[in-house]
Order: structure tokens, then sequence, then C-alpha cells
């Protein structure tokens, strides 16, 4: 079995879910001429689940579902383009150039369906393959994520922060956007400095450049009617970012999805409750 690479020094909470970790594997695909890095774990034969994590981190952030997916699954966790391990390239990013990293890694790894799953961020580039590229899919995941492009409000706070990171740099946005995906209960300390190395060690240029992106990515909100694979959704109930309201919208507009709220979570649901996200994540994808 191939197992997952990991930056970090495995931290308890990152290995939930894992029973052991054997030697890193690195993984690199050229896609256009931008390196994305990412890890194949599981059985090479099983049905293939690409996790596309949320914004600004990395693939790793998935480590909790990781060991636990790749018992039953071909898992494909990989970073998006400006993150992680991925090349940062000119900054110049759009969602449309995500989808397309997606879309140009799934086709080097020769995988034509697979099953999509991605928080926040990667929600956002869920939705816009789904609405791309139907054909591609056995079944979708939305985590604390929504279907609305960003208000004018959003896009003036996301031009603040590119002001603010270029001026002060990393760290100061790291703790303040932690500050909102945390929920306020949260009491393990570790989940977060977690999080935080990770924000922390991704480049300035290439957090700005997905602010650009995720201001000026479309609406898919219309086309939520037209999906018809297996569909669950998960959101934090004390979710500030993308709060449960935005989830029972996009439940109520694509037919037979399944919501379930996660309790004691925030934005990054995942992280904050893994054993209930987990569970229902599993329970979702026995069924599909």
């Amino acid at each position: 079995m191939r197992r997952r690479s990991s930056s970090f020094e495995p931290d308890k909470v990152f290995m939930r879910g894992r029973e052991s970790i054997n030697e890193v594997q690195q993984l690199q695909a050229s896609i256009d001429g931008t390196t994305i890095h990412y890890v194949d774990s599981g059985d090479p034969a099983a049905r293939p689940i690409v996790l596309i994590h949320g914004f600004p981190f990395s693939h790793e952030m998935w480590n909790p579902q990781i060991g636990i997916l790749e018992k039953k699954l071909r898992v494909i966790a990989y970073d998006v383009r400006g993150h992680g391990k991925s090349d940062v390239g000119d900054g110049q990013y759009t969602l449309e150039l995500f989808v397309d990293d997606l879309i140009g890694l799934l086709d080097h790894l020769k995988i034509e369906k697979a099953i999509l799953c991605g928080l926040s961020m990667g929600g956002y580039i869920a939705l816009r393959a789904t609405e791309r590229n139907p054909e591609r899919w056995h079944a979708l995941v939305l985590c604390d994520t929504s279907s609305q492009a960003d208000s004018n409000e959003a896009k003036l706070r996301r031009a603040a922060t590119i002001k603010t990171i270029k001026r002060e740099g990393v760290k100061p946005f790291a703790d303040t956007f932690l500050e909102s995906a945390f929920a306020q209960t949260a009491k393990d300390a570790e989940p977060r400095l977690m999080m935080k190395k990770i924000i922390e060690s991704n480049s300035p240029l290439g957090i700005c450049g997905t602010l650009l992106a995720l201001a000026g990515r479309t609406d898919t909100t219309a086309a939520l009617k037209t999906i018809n694979v297996p569909t669950l959704i998960l959101v934090g109930e004390l979710d500030k970012i993308t709060p449960p309201v935005l989830s029972q919208r996009m439940h109520d507009a694509i037919k037979g999805s399944e919501l379930h709220i996660i309790p004691h979570a925030g934005h990054l649901s995942n992280i904050e409750n893994p054993a209930d996200f987990n569970k229902y994540l599993l329970d979702f994808l026995l069924m599909s």
C-alpha cells in the first residue's frame, strides 16, 4: 500500500485514523508547466477520491481523513497551486486555473472518474469542476463551503487582506485567519498550531494570488440543480466563514443531497471534530 507524504512532524491530532506512517513518498506532476505536489495512497485499483484542501493550507489538512479513507479507497490529496509544495508561479491565479490543474492531475494519473471532496476553497473548486466536467465524478462531498460568489463587501475584505500581507507578512494574517476559522469553544491548541505552521510555510505571493482568485470566482448556485451524482454536505455548527445556512441552501437545491451539521466545530470541521466528520463521510462513501 502506498503511503502519503508529510512535510511536518506527525502531530497526534493529524495522526487520528492512521495506524502508522511509512517511508515518505514525494509525488509530483507537471501540469501545463506547473509542478503540482500530491500524495497517492491506498489500493490503486480501488475507486479514487480526490481531496481538495481549503485556503490557505495544504493537503496535510486532510491527514485526519487519509488514514481512514485509504483502507477502502484510492486517496489522492494534492496541494493547490501556490500552496504547500506546489509551484507558486507568477501569482496570477483564477479559480478556472485551479480547476484546470485538478483536471490535469486526473488526466496525468489516468483517472477518468473520481469522487470529489473539497473543503472551503476546495469546495469552490469542486463545485466549478462539477459544473464544467460533470462526467468526471462518481460523487461529490462539499465541506464548509458555499456556491455563492463573493459579495462586494467580501471582495473588499480580500483586497484589504492582500494589503496587510504585503505590509506585515504572513504570520499576523495566520493568527487573524485562524481566529475566524476555529470555533471559539475549541480548547485543543495543537490543531491550531499545526494549521498555523502550514499557513506560515506558504508563500505570500501564493496567498495573495489565491485571494484574488477567490474574489473573482463565478457563482455556481444556478448549476446546483443540475448536479445528478450522490452529494454529501458537511458543515461545522459554529462555522462563521461559511455558516450552516449556506449549506442548507445548497442542500435544498441539490436533489437527493445529504446534509449533516458537525457539532462542536467551526470552519475546519474535519480537524475540529474528526470523529463525527469521518463517520458521516464513511457512511456516505460506503453507500454511494
